[in-house]
């Protein structure tokens, strides 16, 4: 399972449109790559990421292999009311991650 760094405000106010940054510590093995002995490495890349905000979605994203190692995403959601962003997703051997943060709303 993939490592994840979440950042989030500390705290947001209510409406307001907030910043959200997520860094997955993963290889994203294109395929393309070839190993010193020429033999072409297996692709390895995340291929889904959903984010869930208070038990509801607002993020699904498709990757590509095009995505370099340690992928970072970004995005905004507008601070409706406290809850978890939980964020989940699944690589090309089928292993999937997830990570959590905390979002307070005053």
């Amino acid at each position: 399972m993939a490592l994840a760094r979440i950042q989030v405000p500390p705290q947001a106010k209510r409406g307001e449109p907030v910043e959200v940054r997520i860094v997955i510590q993963h290889p994203m093995e294109t395929g393309f790559r070839r190993d010193a002995n020429g033999v072409r490495q297996r692709r390895n890349a995340i291929v889904a990421l959903v984010c869930r905000y208070g038990g509801v979605e607002v993020l699904r994203a498709i990757t590509s292999p095009g995505v370099a190692a340690n992928p970072t995403l970004r995005f905004h959601l507008r601070a409706e009311k406290t809850g978890d962003l939980e964020f989940w997703w699944i690589d090309d051997d089928d292993v999937e991650g997830s990570a959590k943060a905390q979002l307070v709303v005053v």
